[in-house]
C-alpha cells in the first residue's frame, strides 16, 4: 500500500496541466469516482487494523494534494481566459459568413393558402379560445353525455386547481375575432379544445345569418405522436349558415377548395360518417398524392387519404344557438392542415413539423403560395 502511495504521489505532482482540457482528464484520473484514488481508499480495508489510521491519513492527505493542485490550475486558467484579448484567438483569414434569411413554415404556407382560397368565395376569418368549456367544445355542438369524445383518453381538461389561465391563437390577423374574456376562471368542466368547432357556435351566439366564415387554430387530443397523428395539430373548420343552403353547395365548395389547392385533376369522393353536430355527414377523401393511389403507409394502402369531414348542420346545434332551424340551414366542415400540407409537399412523417430541423425547414426557402 505505500508503495502505491508513493508511487501516486509523484504520479500527481508531475502531471502537467498546462492546457484546459487536462483538468478533466486529470480530474477522471485521480478524484474521480473511478479514479486511482477511490481505488486506494477501497483497498484501505485489506489494511492490518493497527496501521489503517496512518494510511488513511496519508491517503486523505494525497487526496488534499490532487484537488488542490487541481484547483489551482483551474483559477489560473480561467484568469488567463478572461485577460486574453477579445481576437486573440480569431482568424481573419476566414471568409465572412454571408445573412441568410429565414423560412416560411410549411404549415403557416398552406394555413395562409387555405385562408386565400375561401376568402376568394366570401368566408373570412373567426377566432376562439383554446382553453374552452364544456357548452362550446361538447354540449352544443349536440355530444351526449356518455360520447367517447368525452372520455379522458381523447380529451386534456384542465384541473380545478389550475391557475386562471387564456390562450388564444393569436398567430393570424382575424378578420373576425371573437371577443374572449382575458381572465377564464378555471372550473372541472375546461378543457383544451379538441376542435375549432367551439369558435362556430360563438360565432352563432353572437351573430345573425349569414355566416360565411373558416376558423383556423390549434387543437388538442390525447394521443400518441407518431408519424400520421400528433397531440397538438392544426384544424381549418368552416361555417356557411343561410336560408335554403343545401348539401349541393357543401360540396361545391369542398371541389372548389380541393382544386385550387392541388389541381383540376384531382379524384374527390364523399364515405357517409356520423358526426354528432352534422346531418347528414360525410367524410372528404382525395387520392393520395404521395404514393398516386398505389398504396402506402399514409393511405394505409388504400390510394384514398382522407382530409376532413363535412355535413349540413344539425338542425338542434342550431337551435342550441338561438338560429331558428325551420327559417335556416348551414353546413360545416373541417380540415387538419397537418394531412394538407403532408399532401401538398409529399411529407410522409407528421412528426417533423414540430422538431424544428432545420434541414427540413430549409426545404422551403423562397416557396411562394397564392
Amino acid at each position: 500500500m505505500q508503495e502505491n502511495i508513493m508511487r501516486l504521489r509523484a504520479e500527481i505532482e508531475a502531471y502537467d496541466l498546462t492546457a484546459p482540457e487536462q483538468l478533466e482528464q486529470f480530474r477522471i484520473a485521480f478524484t474521480g469516482r473511478k479514479g486511482q484514488l477511490a481505488d486506494l481508499f477501497d483497498q484501505l480495508k485489506t489494511v492490518p487494523q493497527e496501521q489503517r489510521r496512518a494510511v488513511g491519513q496519508e491517503l486523505n492527505q494525497l487526496k488534499q494534494l490532487a484537488l488542490d493542485k487541481f484547483s489551482q490550475r483551474q483559477q489560473e486558467l480561467e484568469a488567463a481566459a478572461q485577460n486574453a484579448p477579445a481576437d486573440a484567438t480569431f482568424d481573419y483569414t476566414l471568409p465572412p459568413a454571408l445573412n441568410t434569411l429565414g423560412t416560411r413554415h410549411p404549415l403557416n404556407l398552406v394555413r395562409e393558402e387555405m385562408v386565400r382560397i375561401f376568402s376568394r368565395i366570401g368566408f373570412n376569418v373567426a377566432e376562439g379560445p383554446e382553453v374552452e368549456d364544456d357548452w362550446h367544445n361538447f354540449t352544443a355542438l349536440n355530444f351526449p353525455e356518455n360520447h367517447p369524445a368525452r372520455d379522458m383518453q381523447d380529451t386534456f381538461f384542465i384541473a380545478p386547481s389550475a391557475p386562471p389561465a387564456h390562450l388564444g391563437s393569436g398567430e393570424m390577423a382575424s378578420d373576425k375575432a371573437l371577443a374572449t374574456p382575458h381572465h377564464l376562471t378555471i372550473s372541472p368542466s375546461h378543457l383544451l379544445r379538441t376542435h375549432t368547432s367551439n369558435v362556430q357556435v360563438r360565432l352563432m351566439e353572437s351573430q345573425k345569418p349569414p355566416i360565411r366564415s373558416i376558423m383556423p387554430g390549434r387543437v388538442y387530443r390525447n394521443e400518441a405522436i407518431s408519424a400520421r397523428a400528433h397531440m397538438m395539430f392544426h384544424q381549418v373548420e368552416g361555417l356557411f349558415v343561410d336560408e335554403n343552403v343545401s348539401f349541393a353547395d357543401l360540396k361545391q365548395t369542398v371541389y372548389y377548395f380541393v382544386q385550387e389547392m392541388f389541381g383540376q385533376d384531382i379524384q374527390i369522393r364523399f364515405r357517409p360518417s356520423f358526426f354528432p353536430f352534422t346531418e347528414p355527414s360525410a367524410e372528404i377523401d382525395i387520392t393520395c398524392l404521395i404514393c398516386k393511389g398505389k398504396g402506402c403507409n399514409i393511405c394505409k394502402q388504400s390510394g384514398w387519404v382522407e382530409i376532413g369531414g363535412c355535413g349540413m348542420v344539425d338542425p338542434n346545434v342550431l337551435q342550441q344557438s338561438g338560429i331558428d332551424p325551420e327559417q335556416y340551414s348551414g353546413y360545416a366542415w373541417g380540415m387538419g392542415i397537418e394531412r394538407i400540407t403532408m399532401l401538398k409537399y409529399q411529407i410522409k412523417d407528421l412528426r417533423l413539423f414540430t422538431e424544428n430541423d432545420m434541414r427540413f425547414l430549409r426545404q422551403f426557402e423562397g416557396v411562394q403560395l397564392g
